[in-house]
């Protein structure tokens, strides 16, 4: 079992700096922000923590090697130089997965087969295996070659399904926020557990999902499984101890004051579904209502909202006038810190005030401005 491990924890473009803090905070200090990645060194047991408690962050890879490579032969022998076995174990099973960017060798496919059979060559010497295939018939290893302007970077992938995917998910909407968005924006504002909160396009209710996880300081990743679990090169009681750690941090007892409504009905069932599934019961209030019906019944609350972009023919109009009247809503509320996310370019003027701060994020591959009013509290 190697005494330390680099990481990398991937994350969506623009959320590096968020992912960087969460990091941080786990304690874990050499701690470097490149795009859409952050790298990090930790003993075997930042696998286990990292998995559980990085809400923001995609996945976690392991970093195997990295290397400059302009030929095929040069990808095989260093690939090769690598030690795997510090890593694998000689039935695991090594899927490789692959992408170029401006790099000579920009021919995915053929660095994935190289990458594989340097990996079984090297695995083949290290264990003293006579056969020309390795078993496979073990955990799930996947590794990745990333080349990026000839540097090849060689991981693997510590997560299994992304970070994203929390296990709480019953049912959602059309276009459903992915919960490590959702989870950053609300990390992105200074709402504490004791102020309001409200989404009032809450759909299948991610948002104040994320938010209650957050006010009650429960890991993202309690309720389900990762790949890495089944590593030998990882002591069972590491996973444990870090299971441990996340039981004893969550402060199930905080109070919380979280509403989440929409105008579909529908979704507001599913998003009831969601929170229980997420052990989450009846901490949050859900509600079928339209936004010019909103009206705040208390001072010092946070909104935070995926509202619609009105990207779709016919609903422009409708979006347009449901950014006015929820402006004219929220002039009335000062007290209130406003966060929305949206691609409409003409959010502003509709809805009647400049934003205190504007952040771009990706919401997939669509470009937003996440539009931040704070509130004078009183």
């Amino acid at each position: 079992m190697p005494k330390k491990v680099n990481l990398i924890a991937t994350s969506a473009m623009g959320l590096e700096s968020v992912v960087a803090k969460e990091v941080k905070d786990l304690g874990y200090e050499d701690v470097t922000v490149e795009n859409g990645r952050v790298r990090y060194q930790t003993d075997v047991s930042g696998i286990p923590r990292s998995n559980l408690w990085l809400r923001t962050a995609d996945r976690v890879r392991l970093v195997v090697g990295e290397f400059q490579a302009t030929t095929f032969d040069e990808l095989f022998e260093q690939t090769k130089a690598l030690p795997w076995e510090n890593f694998i174990p000689e039935d695991g099973s090594v899927p490789v997965i692959g992408k170029s960017v401006k790099s000579t060798l920009h021919s995915v496919p053929d660095c994935q087969s190289i990458v594989k059979k340097a990996i079984v060559e090297r695995m083949k010497k290290m264990y003293g295996l006579a056969s020309s295939r390795i078993q496979e018939t073990g955990p799930m290893y996947r590794v990745e070659i990333a080349l990026h302007k000839d540097t090849a970077l060689l991981t693997i992938d510590t997560s299994g399904s992304g970070l994203h995917k929390r296990g709480y998910r019953t049912g959602q909407g059309e276009a459903p926020l992915k919960e490590t968005l959702a989870a950053a924006l609300v990390q992105l504002t200074n709402w504490k557990p004791d102020f309001p909160f409200v989404d009032p396009f809450c759909g299948s209710g991610t948002i104040p999902i994320e938010a209650a996880l957050i006010g009650q300081n429960i890991a993202p990743g309690f309720n389900r499984e990762f790949a890495s679990e089944e590593w030998d090169m990882i002591p069972y009681n590491l996973w444990e101890d870090a299971f441990n750690e996340a039981e004893e941090a969550a402060n199930y007892d905080q109070p919380l004051d979280i509403t989440g409504f929409d105008i579909d009905g529908r979704l507001i069932d599913i998003a009831k579904e969601n929170a229980m599934e997420a052990g989450l019961g009846e901490l949050i209030t859900w509600k079928q209502m339209q936004v010019k019906d909103f009206r705040p019944q208390s001072a010092n609350g946070y909104i935070v909202g995926n509202p619609p972009y009105g990207e779709r023919m016919g609903d422009k109009e409708e979006v347009e006038q449901m950014y006015k009247d929820f402006g004219g809503i929220m002039k009335d509320c000062p007290s209130w810190s406003v966060y929305i996310i949206t691609s409409h370019p003409n959010f502003e003027k509709l809805y009647g005030k400049e934003a205190t701060k504007k952040r771009k994020l990706f919401n997939g591959f669509i470009k937003t401005d996440y539009y931040q009013y704070f509130g004078k509290h009183k």
